[in-house]
C-alpha cells in the first residue's frame, strides 16, 4: 500500500494499528485490512451454524477535539456519512482511559466501511486536532483472580491457573488479619508472633475508575477487604478533584495483597 503501519505492544487484549501516509496509501492499506477481516469472518462461518453474516467492525481512535466536526451540527455530518456509505458509525460519548481520544466504531460490508473511512479522513484533514492530544495506550489485562480453598488462581480463558506467589501472600495476609471479623476468634499460629506491625498506605484512584473497585453496593471492595484482610477506606469525592484518596491499613502482606487486587480490578 505504501503506507507506514505500526502495531502497538502485544501483551494487551487490544492493540492499536496506526496507519500513516497520503490519503490514497491509507485507503489502500485500510481496504486490505477490511478485506482481511472479511476473510476471517468467512472462514469462521464455514463450520458454524450462523446463517446471517456479521458485519466487519473496526474501532477507530480519534482525538476528541476532532469528534465534533465528525458528528457535525446536530449530528448532520455523521448522518450524511451513514446515509451515503451504508456503514454504521458510532462515536463514543466518553474518552478512552487516560487519553484525550474517543473510539469511533464503524461497521458494515468492506465496501461500506472503506467508503466511510474515506469520508472520515476528509473530515480529519479539513479540521485538524486542537490543542495537545494524549494518545490512548491499551493496558495489559490482568487476569481475574479467584481464591478457593486457601489458594489463589488466575483465570486464563477457561482454565484456572494456580498462582503460588499470590497464594503465599494470601496465606500471610490471613495469618495476621488486623481486624478479626465479628464472631471469629483469631486462630493461634504456633511460633508466630501475633503482633505484626500495622501500617497505612495511600493510593489515589481516578474518579471514573472508583466504581469498578467499589462494585455494586460495595460488593467488590468488601471482597477485596476479605481476601486481603486489610482495612480499606475510600475518601469522599472532593469538589474539583478528578481523583479519590484510598487508605489501606494492615500488615505489609495485607497491604500488598489489597494493592494487587485493586490494580487487578
Amino acid at each position: 500500500s505504501g503506507a507506514r503501519i505500526n502495531i502497538s505492544e502485544g501483551s494487551c487484549p487490544e492493540r492499536i494499528v496506526t496507519i500513516t501516509g497520503p490519503t490514497d496509501a491509507i485507503f489502500k492499506a485500510f481496504s486490505m485490512i477490511a478485506l482481511k477481516f472479511e476473510e476471517d469472518i468467512n472462514a469462521s462461518m464455514t463450520n458454524s451454524t450462523v446463517t446471517s453474516k456479521p458485519p466487519v467492525t473496526l474501532r477507530l481512535v480519534v482525538p476528541a477535539s476532532q469528534c465534533g466536526s465528525l458528528i457535525g451540527k446536530g449530528g448532520s455530518k455523521i448522518k450524511e456519512i451513514r446515509e451515503s456509505t451504508g456503514a454504521q458509525v458510532q462515536v463514543a460519548g466518553d474518552m478512552l482511559p487516560n487519553s484525550t481520544e474517543r473510539a469511533v466504531t464503524i461497521s458494515g460490508t468492506p465496501d461500506a466501511i472503506i467508503q466511510c473511512m474515506k469520508q472520515i479522513c476528509v473530515v480529519m484533514l479539513e479540521s485538524p486536532p486542537k490543542g495537545a492530544t494524549i494518545p490512548y495506550r491499551p493496558k495489559p489485562a490482568s487476569a481475574p483472580i479467584i481464591f478457593a480453598g486457601g489458594q489463589a488462581f488466575t483465570i486464563q480463558g477457561q482454565y484456572a491457573i494456580p498462582h503460588p506467589d499470590l497464594t503465599k501472600l494470601h496465606q500471610l495476609a490471613m495469618q495476621h488479619p488486623p481486624f478479626t471479623p465479628l464472631g471469629q476468634t483469631t486462630p493461634g499460629f504456633p511460633g508466630l508472633d501475633a503482633t505484626t506491625p500495622t501500617s497505612s498506605h495511600e493510593l489515589t484512584i481516578p474518579n471514573d475508575l472508583i466504581g469498578c473497585i467499589i462494585g455494586r453496593q460495595g460488593s467488590k471492595i468488601n471482597e477485596i477487604r476479605q481476601m486481603s484482610g486489610a482495612q480499606i477506606k475510600i475518601a469522599n469525592a472532593t469538589e474539583g478533584s478528578a481523583e479519590r484518596q484510598v487508605t489501606i491499613t494492615g500488615s505489609p502482606a495485607n497491604i500488598s495483597l489489597a494493592q494487587y487486587l485493586i490494580n487487578a480490578r
